[in-house]
This record gives C-alpha cells, sequence and structure tokens, in this order.
C-alpha cells in the first residue's frame, strides 16, 4: 500500500509519458509551456532524441498539439510551414499564435470565467458564463430589457423567455442576435447572417443589394440556408457589414456578397453581387485568411500567418496605409508586418489589431475618443498603425469597437472601455 501512494520525482518518468501528460485534453496554454521548459532540465533539454524541428520535450509538445489544432489542419503544407517559419522556428510561438486566434474569437477562458464580448453601435453586450449582459443606448430594445428601457449605464443581465445557453452574439445597428450551441452569427444593418455547426449558412432579413446572397433581391422573413456556399467547402467564419457579407471557408478561401459600394466586397469594383464570390486575390497568392472583420466602409482580413490585409474607402486612414486612397482590392498592411495578428476588428472609419503579444493597434477615425489616443482630438486621424498605450501592461484577449466606443478583455478578465461613454478616457468594469 505504501509503493502506491510513493512520489516520484519528474525527473524519473519516460519522456513518452511526460509528453502524453503534457498533451493530454489539450488543456495546456503556449505560456505554460514556456513556464514548465523554464523549471527543469526535463523539460528544457533537448538530450538528442527529438525530431530536429523540436528543440526540448516542451518544444515537441507543442508541435503535437499545433497538429492537432484545427485551424492548424485546415492550412496547406506551405502555409503551415509559412507561419512556423514567420515564429522563428518556435512551435511553442505557433501555439501561442493558434491559441490566440480561436480565444479572440471565442470565449475568453479568464480567472473570472468564460467571456465574450460585442459592441453596437451604441451599446455592448457581453456574454459571461453562458449569461448575457448589456449596457448602453436602448433604441428600438437593443438592449433587451423591455419597451420602458431607454438605457444602462452598468452591465445588466438580459432575462430570455426560457432557459438559455447563449455561447455567441452579435450586435448590429438596432439589433442582436444570440446563438444557444449552435453555432456563430453576424449581423447587417437591417439583417442577419446565421452560421451553424456543421458550416451551413443561413440568412434573413433585408434583401435590396443581394446580401442574403440567394441569387435575387427579395426579403427573407426567416432563415433560409444559403445553397450556393454548400459548394464551396465548410464555412468557418462570417462577417457582415451594413449591406454585405464575407464567408471564410476552411481552407482559407473568403466569400463575398451583396453591396459592392465603397469595394467591400473585394473584387476591384463596386457592382453588387447576389451570389457568393470568392475574392481571388487571396486564391492567386495562395494566402490563407482564418478570419475578416466587416466594417462600415471597409474590410480588414488576417491570414494563417499573422498578416493583416485592408480594402475599401480609405477616408480617415482607416486602412492604415498613411493615406486616404480607397484600395479596390485586399492589400497588405506592411507596417504590421513585423507583428503576428490574431483579431481584426473594423467598424466605421476604423479599425483595430490585436497580436499575439496581447497589445492592441488602432488606425483611423478617432470617434470622439474610442480610438484610444487620449492625445489625440476627437476627430483627429491616425493614419498608420499605432499601439495603444493605455493598454500596456495588460495582455488583451479581445477588442470589439462602436461608433463612438470600444471594449477589450484581457486573459485576467477584466474589461477597460474608451470613448464617449467613458469620458474619452480608459475605464475598468468587471
Amino acid at each position: 500500500m505504501a509503493d502506491r501512494n510513493r512520489s516520484f520525482p519528474i525527473d524519473d518518468l519516460p519522456s513518452h509519458l511526460i509528453l502524453e501528460i503534457l498533451t493530454s485534453g489539450k488543456r495546456l496554454r503556449a505560456v505554460d509551456l514556456a513556464s514548465l521548459e523554464l523549471t527543469s532540465r526535463t523539460f528544457g533539454g533537448s538530450h538528442g532524441v527529438y525530431p530536429t524541428k523540436c528543440r526540448s520535450l516542451v518544444d515537441l509538445a507543442a508541435f503535437q498539439l499545433c497538429t492537432t489544432n484545427e485551424t492548424y489542419i485546415g492550412m496547406s503544407y506551405s502555409n503551415q510551414r509559412g507561419v512556423f517559419e514567420r515564429c522563428g522556428g518556435n512551435w511553442k510561438r505557433v501555439l501561442r499564435f493558434l491559441q490566440s486566434v480561436e480565444q479572440s474569437s471565442d470565449m475568453v477562458q479568464t480567472s473570472a470565467g468564460n467571456m465574450q464580448i460585442t459592441t453596437g453601435r451604441y451599446h455592448t453586450l457581453l456574454i459571461r458564463n453562458s449569461s448575457v449582459y448589456s449596457c448602453g443606448s436602448s433604441l428600438c430594445g437593443v438592449l433587451g430589457h423591455g419597451p420602458e428601457t431607454t438605457q444602462c449605464v452598468v452591465f445588466t443581465r438580459i432575462n430570455f423567455p426560457s432557459p438559455a445557453n447563449v455561447i455567441q452574439v452579435s450586435a448590429s445597428q438596432n439589433h442582436a442576435a444570440f446563438v444557444l450551441r449552435s453555432g456563430e452569427v453576424a449581423a447587417g444593418l437591417n439583417f442577419t447572417v446565421f452560421l451553424t455547426r456543421q458550416g451551413h449558412v443561413y440568412t434573413c432579413g433585408t434583401n435590396i443589394h443581394g446580401q442574403l446572397g440567394h441569387g435575387d433581391s427579395q426579403d427573407r422573413p426567416s432563415p433560409k440556408m444559403v445553397e450556393l456556399l454548400e459548394r464551396v467547402g465548410t464555412i468557418v467564419q462570417i462577417a457582415a457589414g451594413p449591406s454585405y457579407v464575407l464567408a471564410v471557408t476552411d481552407n482559407g478561401v473568403v466569400y463575398s456578397f451583396g453591396s459592392g459600394s465603397n469595394f467591400c466586397l473585394g473584387h476591384g469594383e463596386q457592382q453588387n453581387e447576389f451570389h457568393p464570390r470568392a475574392i481571388q486575390t487571396f486564391k492567386r497568392k495562395g494566402i490563407h485568411v482564418l478570419s475578416v472583420s466587416a466594417g462600415d466602409e471597409h474590410v480588414v482580413a488576417v491570414d494563417s500567418s499573422g498578416y493583416v490585409y485592408t480594402w475599401g474607402k480609405g477616408y480617415c486612414g482607416e486602412l492604415g496605409h498613411g493615406d486616404e486612397i480607397d484600395k479596390t482590392l485586399p492589400q497588405h498592411l506592411v507596417s504590421l508586418k513585423s507583428q503576428l495578428a490574431v483579431q481584426v476588428c473594423a467598424r466605421k472609419r476604423k479599425t483595430f489589431v490585436l497580436v499575439d503579444g496581447g497589445a492592441v493597434y488602432g488606425f483611423g477615425w478617432m470617434g470622439f475618443g474610442s480610438l484610444g489616443f487620449p492625445d489625440r482630438g476627437v476627430s483627429d486621424k491616425i493614419m498608420r498603425p499605432r499601439i495603444l498605450d493605455c493598454l500596456r501592461g495588460h495582455r488583451v484577449s479581445q477588442v470589439s469597437t462602436g461608433l463612438y466606443h470600444t471594449v477589450v478583455v484581457t486573459q485576467r478578465g477584466r474589461m477597460f472601455g474608451f470613448g464617449t461613454m467613458s469620458e474619452h478616457n480608459l475605464v475598468m468594469t468587471h
């Protein structure tokens, strides 16, 4: 009996067993592996027994976790090699990049619980442990607290008619949509797009510009599957602008449809598209897009190597290229090429880029302080990406912006907001 309870030094365990412990359940983050590597020669030494591309047992664990990651699996070999080289041949950094991408678009796992933040035009929605909270202006009842509520100055829980386990929310100008364990949702000005766990896309609402993707301009009062997207592969992400839609497949191809104004569809012209159409700039160059963000007048995308691309209307510098020239096709944002972007966020005339180290860059229109630079005027223009000094010391996991306000969630579960709702100063909420 005594032998059963005897403890063994970690150094006495065989390498394959330690590796099994490190990779079991995919619970460890890249930062956890890095910390382990510093604690013991068992974790940090190469011992000459691991594959040449793995520097240590921990690096081998990171490699195995990467190869089972859905985002990584969906990349071509050349794109897998590209992100590995971008990360300096360090599998722990590749894993951190992949995990950061997932957290930026899903629930953030924090010490305060699982959280997700989404901003509408004048309001903010928060999911915390499957419960939904809202604050801001309740135009058209968008806060979900009934017609008598016109605004909430603090986060207030939304009561659903029946028990609801909400896993995602999308906020638009005058409405919000919620997903209950089925997939993803994106809300446009007067229409909504749904993405199921199986990769099927449904749309409903106004269809003047063909933004529902059914090949016509007929409105749909109830969700209908976009059948043309069934032929292109599995859709893994959607984004909706005021009157257009972007859909990303598991092999990194971006399809767009709806209003062609401001070149947001990425085809080099401003004509409407009533059917989903692939953006050829990415396909021709073999660029695997991970996610896109649809702004009012421009679009931002991040690829599998953490590079950022922008296109659309260039007013106020929202494209980040140092000018106000419209970009009719996706263009690489070279000023951020030294950074590994994990999330992009676009709204009216401004853009945010979250990088894998947790820093946030902003550019475009100051929007009454919502760009996060207190040393600049409320209507100034930031023409190139600039790091938000007000967030230094905080590792940001998600960012979302409305018309005049912006909110971020940190890895520790803190929320910071800036813009008109906070008198242009950085504030913290819980």
